[in-house]
């Protein structure tokens, strides 16, 4: 679902900026599930903003208001009035996991090799 900023006067986000940005939301999100704040594609392909912490997570027991942290990655201003769309946002299952620690894990054909390792072709 789309969210929309609101604020009391417009807010003027330089280029290069960060900034909260307040939505007016609270919510009680069931235990099990977070809410994903996520970038608006045409907020981000337009105008060079994004949802800078993305996906961010607001948990089952957050009671507060909810606030977007935008960033501007563009050369110009870009301004925030109340009701501008500025971010998405996404309820999700998560699993909870126990973590073993242990002295080695299993083989795997990747083995160590990250970031880039396996290639841009299939």
């Amino acid at each position: 679902m789309d969210v929309d900023a609101a604020v009391k006067t417009p807010l003027h986000l330089a280029p290069g900026a960060i900034v909260m940005v307040p939505t007016g939301l609270q919510m009680s999100i069931p235990q099990g599930f977070e809410c994903q704040v996520r970038s608006r594609s045409g907020l981000a392909a337009k105008h060079g903003v994004f949802a800078l912490n993305s996906p961010g997570t607001i948990d089952s027991d957050f009671r507060g208001e909810v606030h977007v942290i935008l960033a501007n990655f563009s050369s110009t201003e870009f301004v925030i009035e109340h009701g501008t769309r500025i971010a998405q946002l996404v309820v999700a299952r998560y699993e909870q996991v126990d973590w073993n620690i242990v002295d080695s894990l299993d083989e795997t054909h990747r083995g160590e090799g990250g970031f880039g390792s396996t290639g841009v072709h299939p």
